[in-house]
């Protein structure tokens, strides 16, 4: 992949938020800022008064409330989209419009067909599209990278993974509405793992899988199961059930020399087992998780760097997450969350 070099000259992007909400308090909002060669200069919500709050409390020189202004001021180089889902195409083509790159939250859109329009949008201006899968720059992560790539486990022979979280006894949200979410859990988290894999593994081909809603009281999918193959051909399985009495999570990546078994999300160390015993890799996140992805974004940007998560990389694992739920919601092609009552997977109460 090339360098994007789309301010190679220059030591510095000044970045503006467009929804300066929950997730860019430590997660992701303080990176832009502690970022080489990056500059927080200006947020957005749509709540000034919350708007302004962050604004002070992060030392940010300029608010605003209205989000074409943000995208037209002329000292914010590039825009990083931090609302939920349905607002993601909105905002960046918007971006794309005043000629500005743009870094857009995960899942990238509610389906494929708003992430294919966002891509050629950024491909015909010719700018840089980024999306904030992280877990690509994490050093746990990198470790797995190095153990797997370098020939740690010798030839792979099976991915597994499974996630169970109690979903179900949590209070609404955004995140089980369709209209805003494109879906449910599945979306928002699985979402992480799919993407890991697709970055550890390859694209992933030969996608099968099915959802269902069993046990919780909103309308969107509860458990999702999927079987795939990875780029060189590697059988693995996926489940996620949202609708678990307990949580309980694993990835195993198998090989003819070793295993390695390590958590998307939780904190547990890596764990290498091979025929000379077992190796564990404790490596801790950093406090804002999403730092290291934002440095690699500003050092493409700035010619000195690749940025490992991009347009293209987000819309394949879009692209996998709608083969699977496709059968649930009756076609993701068109805005499905307009016709709930018409999906044919929804459970019946």
């Amino acid at each position: 992949m090339p360098v994007s070099k789309h301010f190679s000259g220059r030591d510095t992007v000044r970045w503006g938020i467009i929804g300066c909400g929950d997730v860019t308090e430590v997660k992701s909002g303080p990176g832009f800022r502690k970022a080489a060669g990056s500059q927080l200069v200006a947020v957005m919500r749509r709540n000034g008064e919350l708007a302004a709050d962050y604004a002070r409390r992060h030392g940010v020189p300029r608010w605003y409330d209205n989000a074409d202004k943000l995208i037209a001021d002329p000292e914010v180089d590039a825009v990083y989209i931090a609302t939920p889902p349905d607002t993601h195409e909105l905002y960046a083509l918007k971006v794309a419009a005043a000629g500005k790159p743009a870094y857009v939250e995960k899942p990238m859109a509610r389906a494929t067909p708003e992430c294919d329009r966002m891509v050629a949008a950024f491909a015909r201006a010719k700018l840089p599209l980024y999306v904030a899968y992280y877990r690509r720059r994490l050093p746990r992560f990198l470790k797995a990278e190095e153990l797997i790539k370098g020939g740690a486990l010798g030839r792979l022979t099976a991915v597994t993974y499974r996630l169970a979280e109690p979903h179900h006894r949590k209070e609404a949200q955004w995140r089980i509405d369709a209209t805003t979410a494109g879906g449910g859990h599945f979306l928002d988290v699985g979402s992480h793992a799919l993407d890991l894999l697709d970055y550890l593994l390859g694209p992933l081909t030969g996608i099968a899988g099915t959802a269902a809603n069993l046990a919780s009281d909103y309308a969107v999918e509860d458990t999702v199961a999927l079987s795939f193959r990875t780029q060189a051909g590697v059988p693995g399985t996926m489940s996620c059930n949202f609708a678990s009495a307990t949580r309980d999570e694993a990835l195993r990546i198998t090989g003819t020399e070793g295993e390695l078994t390590f958590q998307v999300f939780g904190p547990d160390p890596l764990k290498f087992e091979h025929a000379g015993g077992v190796e564990t890799f404790d490596l801790p996140h950093p406090p804002h998780v999403a730092q290291p992805l934002i440095q690699s974004v500003v050092d493409d940007l700035l010619g000195r760097g690749v940025c490992p998560s991009t347009g293209e990389s987000a819309q394949r694992t879009s692209r996998v997450m709608d083969q699977v739920l496709s059968a649930y919601y009756g076609g993701r092609e068109d805005p499905f969350w307009t016709r709930p009552e018409k999906w044919p997977g929804r459970r019946q109460k």
